[in-house]
């Protein structure tokens, strides 16, 4: 009998012990999981969830009261503030609108109709261009505070402006008359000078600090293409540096030439400079003809990410006949590939934000568009 009670007693120190190691066992591998959730491998980042841009837009614009009527957007001046400009009969007025707040502010008003409005490439300046009349042209520099810094009158029946990115102070303005002649002007912000430049065409686009590009037509011998010629503005050398362009642009890193594609006359291709002239890259799409030139669709580019984005159609073919809509390509140049954003488009102005997660777009960029949810949003109410 005591033998047997023994038994019993060791069988049962047995099955606790076995129980105690069990529960060890259990609670160590429960462990070693929490703690694997806990720190992430050294390749992976904790998962983030996006979040859609245009879920935390406030739109649309709501007017000011007794502020007039919506014209146009003009453009970004951060991630978060864009520009636009209401009319009211012969004024106009320049607000900031606050995409996650909702709110304007009125930094400019003008006792005449504002033409145009363009913000420097650093944002740090504003040039508007009203009409006091249809013969005078006045351009106002102010700050996104609306503080003058600069206001200069043109007798002018229209006037195109480029900035100098490499010195903001620095504007090209061309000032055209009725019959389309033309000057040239550089107006000086800091030395609050304006001083006649003598170039032989209107639309001017700079390369460097120093010289300009511009394409070089022959009046005398009108023709589809005219080659991309460099200048000094002050020293005056002069150098072709693309044979034949159809259109160019300049960044502050980079030229953009579009050319007639050599294998394919019915292709436009895009070509990719850095200012030494270096190839970077290329790519081309279908090209549609105008009575008298190419129908170049609307395009921008966004320094911070190198990407290049435009509008391009489907087929080649006439312009006027064409009628199968447009795709939103982005194309990296760094990594040399496009990919596509939206279809089904109509060619209008685009305007990336500085950090290319959204476009303005319209021809009076009243939509915007969230590229990484491809989706567009009205920022003004349609009536």
């Amino acid at each position: 009998m005591l033998k047997l009670n023994q038994l019993k007693r060791a069988n049962c120190i047995s099955f606790i012990l076995i129980l105690f190691l069990l529960t060890l066992l259990l609670g160590a591998c429960t462990n070693k999981g929490q703690t694997k959730n806990k720190i992430p491998a050294k390749n992976e980042g904790p998962k983030v969830s996006v979040t859609s841009l245009g879920r935390e837009w406030k739109l649309p614009i709501s007017i000011p009261k007794g502020e007039g009527e919506f014209y146009k957007l003009v453009g970004w001046l951060s991630d978060t503030e864009v520009l636009y400009i209401t009319n009211l009969e012969q004024t106009s007025t320049i607000f900031r609108y606050n995409l996650f707040s909702g709110k304007s502010k009125l930094i400019y008003k003008s006792g005449n109709p504002i033409v145009t409005v363009q913000i420097s490439p650093s944002k740090k300046y504003i040039l508007v261009h009203s009409s006091p009349s249809s013969y005078e042209g006045l351009v106002t520099i102010i700050d996104p505070k609306g503080t003058e810094h600069l206001k200069e009158s043109f007798a002018s029946y229209e006037l195109v402006f480029e900035w100098n990115p490499y010195n903001e102070s620095e504007v090209f303005v061309s000032k055209f008359d009725q019959d389309w002649s033309f000057q040239l002007f550089l107006l000086e912000m800091k030395k609050a000078k304006t001083t006649e430049i003598f170039l032989p065409q209107p639309f001017v686009k700079w390369m460097n600090e120093s010289d300009v590009a511009f394409l070089n037509w022959d009046e005398q011998n009108p023709s589809l293409f005219a080659p991309l010629t460099v200048k000094g503005v002050e020293n005056g050398t002069e150098k072709t540096v693309v044979p034949s362009a159809i259109q160019f642009s300049t960044f502050r890193d980079l030229l953009m030439t579009v050319t007639v594609n050599e294998q394919d006359k019915s292709m436009a291709t895009y070509s990719f400079f850095d200012k030494e002239m270096k190839k970077l890259s290329a790519f081309s799409i279908p090209q549609l003809t105008k009575f008298s030139d190419w129908l170049v669709p609307f395009y921008d580019y966004n320094e911070q990410k190198r990407q290049f984005i435009t509008f391009s159609p489907l087929t080649s073919g006439e312009s006027d006949s064409y009628s199968d809509g447009f795709q939103l390509l982005s194309y990296d140049l760094m990594k040399g590939n496009s990919k596509l954003i939206m279809e089904g488009l109509e060619n209008e102005p685009i305007n990336f934000s500085p950090s290319g997660e959204a476009l303005l777009y319209g021809n009076q960029l009243e939509k915007i568009i969230d590229i990484n949810a491809k989706k567009i949003y009205d920022l003004v109410k349609e009536k």
